[in-house]
C-alpha cells in the first residue's frame, strides 16, 4: 500500500451491551505469509461487546483497582469508562482531541490532549493542566498514544496532524511532573510496553511496520535503542496499540488488518491472530477480574459507506477470552513533596 494512502487514515491513533466475552470458540487454523514462508497459527474471532460507533476508538487500558476499562475516542475528544459489572459506559467530554489515558495512583486519571498533559478528576470531571506540549513541537503536532512504566512514569508520544514524516517524538513525564524527550524522529508514535523483568521497552512507530526493542533502566527511565524485534509482513496491516501478556508475548492491534496479533519478541514469530470484523483495529488490553479478557478498540474514521455497510460495527468495542492472561497496568505515581518543619 502506498504511504500516502495510509496517511489518509492515520489522523488519530494510528496511529479496549451484552456480555459476550465468554466465547472461546476457535476457528480453523490459518496460514499466514511471512517473508515468503507459510506459517500456521491459531485464529479466533472476537465478539461485539459495545456498539459504540466511535470515530477513532483507542487507548484501551484496564484499571485493576476499579475493575473498569478506560478507552478513548480521539477525534471526538471523549474519555470512556466501561464497567463490565453493570455494562455501563460513561463518556467524559474533554474539549479537544485526546491521545491516551492512564490512571493515577490517587484515583484520578492523566489524559494527553492536543496541547498538553492534564489530570482529570473522575468525580467532578474537571481537568488541570500539568505540562504543556513542549514548545519545540510543531504547531500542528499533538499527543498520541502512551502508558505508564513500572516506576509510574508516564510515556507519551506526539505526531503531526498533517502526517509530516518523522515530526513526532516520544516523551517521558516523570514522577515530579517534568517532561523530557526520550526518542525523536517518529511519524505516528503508538504502542509502548515493558518486559516482565523491567529491562526492556517495546515501542511502535506505526508506518515503520516494526516493533523496536530498547534497553530500559527502571531506576532512571533512560532508554537506548537495541533493534527491531518484529517486522509486520505486507498484507497484514499496520501495528497500532500494544499490550503484553503474562508470558511476555506482545499483542498488537492491526490498523487496516482486521485483527489483533500475538507475537514473540524474542524470535519475531507470529503466534496467534484474533479476527475482528472491522478494518481499523487500534488497541487492546487484558482486563476482567482474572485479566483473562482481551478488550479491543476499533475505528470507523476513513471508512467508505460500502465498508460501513459490510462492517457496521466499525468503531465498536470487542472482547474475547483468548486462553491467555495479561498483567496489571501501571498507574502514574506523583512524587510526594517532603514537608519541612521549622521551629
Amino acid at each position: 500500500m502506498k504511504y500516502l494512502l495510509i496517511c489518509t487514515f492515520l489522523l488519530g491513533g494510528l496511529y479496549g451491551c451484552q456480555d459476550s466475552t465468554k466465547s472461546t470458540e476457535k476457528s480453523d487454523e490459518s496460514a499466514v505469509l511471512d517473508s515468503g514462508k507459510q506459517t500456521t497459527i491459531t485464529s479466533m474471532k472476537a465478539d461485539l461487546l459495545l456498539d459504540s460507533k466511535a470515530s477513532l476508538g483507542e487507548g484501551a487500558l484496564w484499571n485493576k483497582k476499579t475493575q473498569e476499562l478506560y478507552w478513548i475516542d480521539i477525534e471526538n475528544g471523549l474519555l470512556h469508562i466501561y464497567n463490565p459489572a453493570n455494562q455501563q459506559d460513561k463518556a467524559i467530554k474533554l474539549g479537544q482531541r485526546v491521545g491516551t489515558v492512564v490512571p493515577t495512583e490517587d484515583g484520578n486519571a492523566l489524559v494527553a490532549l492536543e496541547d498538553g498533559i492534564y489530570e482529570i478528576d473522575l468525580k467532578t470531571e474537571k481537568k488541570k493542566l500539568l505540562a504543556k506540549r513542549p514548545a519545540s513541537e510543531a504547531s500542528d503536532n499533538r499527543f498520541n498514544d502512551g502508558k505508564c512504566d513500572p516506576a509510574g512514569r508516564f510515556w507519551v508520544g506526539t505526531m503531526s496532524m498533517k502526517m509530516t514524516p518523522k515530526a513526532g517524538n516520544l516523551y517521558l513525564f516523570d514522577n515530579e511532573g517534568k517532561i523530557s524527550k526520550s526518542y525523536d524522529s517518529v511519524t505516528v508514535s503508538n504502542g509502548v510496553v515493558w518486559s516482565l523483568d523491567s529491562t526492556k521497552m517495546y515501542y511502535i512507530d506505526t508506518p515503520s511496520k516494526e516493533v523496536k526493542e530498547f534497553a530500559y533502566n527502571n531506576k532512571t527511565g533512560e532508554v537506548s535503542l537495541i533493534k527491531a524485534v518484529i517486522t509486520i509482513p505486507d498484507g497484514m496491516g499496520y501495528p497500532d496499540g500494544m499490550t503484553i501478556d503474562s508470558e511476555g508475548m506482545l499483542w498488537i492491534g492491526m490498523w487496516e488488518g482486521f485483527a489483533v496479533t500475538r507475537w514473540n519478541p524474542a524470535t519475531g514469530e507470529l503466534l496467534m491472530k484474533i479476527d475482528v470484523p472491522a478494518s481499523r483495529v487500534t488497541s487492546c488490553a487484558f482486563g476482567g477480574e482474572n485479566l483473562d479478557i482481551l478488550y479491543i478498540t476499533t475505528a470507523s474514521i476513513g471508512a467508505s459507506e460500502d465498508e460501513l455497510k459490510q462492517y457496521p460495527n466499525s468503531g465498536s468495542l470487542f472482547a474475547i477470552k483468548t486462553g491467555y492472561t495479561g498483567v496489571p497496568n501501571f498507574a502514574y505515581k506523583k512524587k510526594k513533596k517532603k514537608m519541612s518543619i521549622r521551629f
